[in-house]
């Protein structure tokens, strides 16, 4: 059962998730997790996790919040477990830098308003 007060951890997992991808990005290329299977696959569970983590906010939170298309991050998770074999280094790369900045902002938000409610 998912509970409403686990809500703003799971928004910190998000928060962590989206920081430690953008700062690995930083440290390697997409070229280098191309050539290493295993730093490849470390960017991809961070991007599982974010998926895993909204999949787990309760119904409640998400509908709250509509301007974040929550069904997406978790459809995501869903194409990166059960169809890695699709991923690319460069499908992930693109959400690195096109998705995670725009949702950085909103989830910094959700954590301060959820830390105001509690």
């Amino acid at each position: 059962m998912r509970e409403r007060i686990r809500d703003k951890e799971r928004l910190v997992h998000i928060l962590t998730a989206i920081d430690n991808l953008i700062d690995g990005s930083k440290r390697y290329t997409v070229e280098e997790a191309e050539q290493d299977t295993i730093i490849f696959y470390g960017f991809v569970k961070q991007v599982e996790i974010i998926g895993e983590a909204t999949y787990k906010l309760t119904k409640e939170f998400r509908a709250e919040h509509p301007e974040v298309e929550w069904d997406v991050i978790e459809g995501m998770r869903h194409v990166l477990v059960h169809g890695y074999y699709e991923i690319t280094p460069h499908k992930v790369w693109h959400v690195i830098h096109n998705d995670l900045p725009v949702l950085r902002p909103f989830i910094e938000r959700y954590i301060q308003e959820e830390s105001a409610n509690q």
